[in-house]
Parts: C-alpha cells; sequence; structure tokens
C-alpha cells in the first residue's frame, strides 16, 4: 500500500533540515579522519628508497619488516600487555569510585566527581614528570623515600612497564569512571534491593545484579582506555624511556627522527587495526553477554 503524497512530502521536508544538520559534522569528519587515515595506509604501502625518495609501487615490505624482526614483534607484544594491565587496573579502581558517586551520599559524589575530572585539566606531561618525581629510582624519588622511612627498602620502577601502567593508569581512570557511573546511574535501586530482599549479601547484589547490568558502560570504559594507552607515545617516553618501548613511540621516532613515513605508517596502520580489532571483539562479546542474560530473564 502506497503511502499518500502528503506524508512523502512531510518525510521529505523533515529529512532535508536533517541533512542539512549531519552535514557539516560529515565533512568535519571525512576532512579531520578519513582523508588523514587515507593517506596513512596508502603511505604504508610504499617504500622509502636511500636517497630518501618514495617508490611508486605498492609494496607489503613495510608489514613484513615489522612482522619479522623480533624487535618490533616484541613492542607490539609490550603494547598489548600495557594496554590490558592498565585496563584493569582502571575497571579495579573506577568501580568502587562509580558505586560511591552513583549510589553514595550526594555530597560525597559530588567529590569524588571533581577529584576524578580535576586531574583532566593538568596536561599530561606535567602529570609524567609528576610521576617521574614519586616513582625516581634512588633515594630521590618519593615513593623510594617512603619505603626507606618504613624500612621496607628502595624499589626500581621508573624506567619499567610498571611505571607506565601506573601513570596510564591515574591518567586514564577518568575515562572508566564516568561510562561506569553512567551506566550505574541508569540502575533502578529497587532491582538491587530485591536481591538484598530474596537474602543476596552486598557481593552477590554485585556480581549477580550491578556488574552485569553495568557491562555496557563497562565496554565503553574498557574501549577507551585501551585504545588510549595503546596509542600513547608521552607517558611510555617519560615513564618507560628506552626500556620500555611502545608502537606510539615507535610511530613518533619513525617519522620525527628516523624520517622514515612509510613504515611510521605502516606501525601506526597496525596500531589502529589491533586496537580497532580488539575494542570491536569485547564490544561484540559483552552485547552478545547482555542479549543472552536478557533472553534468559524474559
Amino acid at each position: 500500500m502506497k503511502a499518500p503524497a502528503g506524508a512523502a512530502g512531510k518525510r521529505g521536508q523533515t529529512l532535508l533540515p536533517a541533512l542539512m544538520l549531519l552535514g557539516p559534522v560529515v565533512l568535519f569528519f571525512l576532512l579531520v579522519f578519513v582523508v588523514p587515515v587515507g593517506l596513512m595506509i596508502r603511505y604504508s604501502f610504499l617504500k622509502q628508497l636511500p636517497d630518501g625518495s618514495l617508490t611508486t609501487l605498492p609494496t607489503l615490505a613495510n608489514y613484513i619488516r615489522l612482522a619479522t624482526v623480533d624487535l618490533y614483534r616484541g613492542v607490539m607484544l609490550t603494547t598489548l600487555r600495557i594496554s590490558l594491565f592498565t585496563t584493569i587496573g582502571a575497571m579495579l579502581l573506577a568501580y568502587p569510585l562509580a558505586l560511591v558517586i552513583a549510589r553514595g551520599p550526594v555530597w560525597l559524589g559530588r567529590v569524588i566527581t571533581v577529584l576524578v575530572i580535576a586531574p583532566l585539566l593538568v596536561n599530561v606531561v606535567v602529570r609524567a614528570y609528576g610521576w617521574r618525581i614519586i616513582l625516581a629510582n634512588g633515594p630521590n624519588g618519593v615513593l623510594n623515600w617512603a619505603l626507606s622511612f618504613l624500612g621496607l627498602g628502595p624499589v626500581e620502577l621508573l624506567y619499567s612497564d610498571w611505571a607506565v601502567v601506573i601513570g596510564s593508569v591515574q591518567v586514564f581512570l577518568p575515562m572508566m569512571v564516568l561510562p561506569l557511573t553512567a551506566a550505574i546511574g541508569r540502575i533502578d535501586p529497587a532491582v538491587e534491593d530485591a536481591a538484598r530482599t530474596l537474602g543476596g549479601d552486598s557481593l552477590a547484589v554485585f556480581r549477580r545484579v550491578t556488574l552485569p547490568l553495568s557491562l555496557p558502560g563497562l565496554g565503553a570504559g574498557c574501549t577507551l582506555v585501551f585504545s588510549l594507552t595503546a596509542s600513547s607515545f608521552i607517558l611510555p617516553s617519560l615513564l618507560g624511556g628506552s626500556f620500555t618501548k611502545m608502537l606510539g613511540t615507535l610511530v613518533e621516532e619513525q617519522i620525527l627522527t628516523v624520517f622514515d613515513w612509510p613504515f611510521g605508517a605502516a606501525i601506526a596502520t597496525v596500531m589502529v587495526v589491533i586496537v580497532m580489532a580488539i575494542n570491536l571483539g569485547y564490544m561484540a562479546r559483552i552485547e552478545r553477554r547482555t542479549r543472552t542474560r536478557a533472553t534468559e530473564a524474559a
């Protein structure tokens, strides 16, 4: 059955303003994301000759070099390992904070929110240098001074994977707390009260009710933290130094120090593909689990 001509005209009148509103957003997205990423992928299939010129024919030499050299494979594994540990650490710290913000007293929730968001006002370079002072090796480090005062002895944290993990957790923690807070805030408190009425303790209520219903927020937070950690280069450079190389620092070195743009573009392309694949797989699993629980509940 055909729609009336008047209805079709109304849909056309509604569609035109929507397209006009979306036009600037689509144009901005094309200019700042699609075109640069397309150029990056194009450069990754070129080869830089000894005289600095680029080949005209596409080649997989950069990707073969990235996959066959042990140094670069180690950098990829280090990137994945640090990103995973950072995501887990941020998740463990974010859940209590998000629960206090969403379910605690209003004044306490506001204080915690300010404490979580306030570090975003400070440049990440300044925060990285602050962590260098705290984690510095030897008696001059704040952490080692405190441990020596307690008689626990010094530790060697700076210029290690754990230094990058600690700094990354502090820097990217808000990206985990905010989505979790929004997800927990959308959970009806009556559902949790019903679980307590049925005899569930606080841990059981969190495990059986709060955690499953907050999985969408957890997925968004994990995606943000993992992606930002895997692509960062300031924190690995300042806290890891030459002992902890990540893909972000490797891209920066290849482009700004070695001036090998095609190889740097190949590393960046692989980094984007890895991060997107892991995030899409994680989000798909969470969505599938959410649908399964909803079906079981129905």
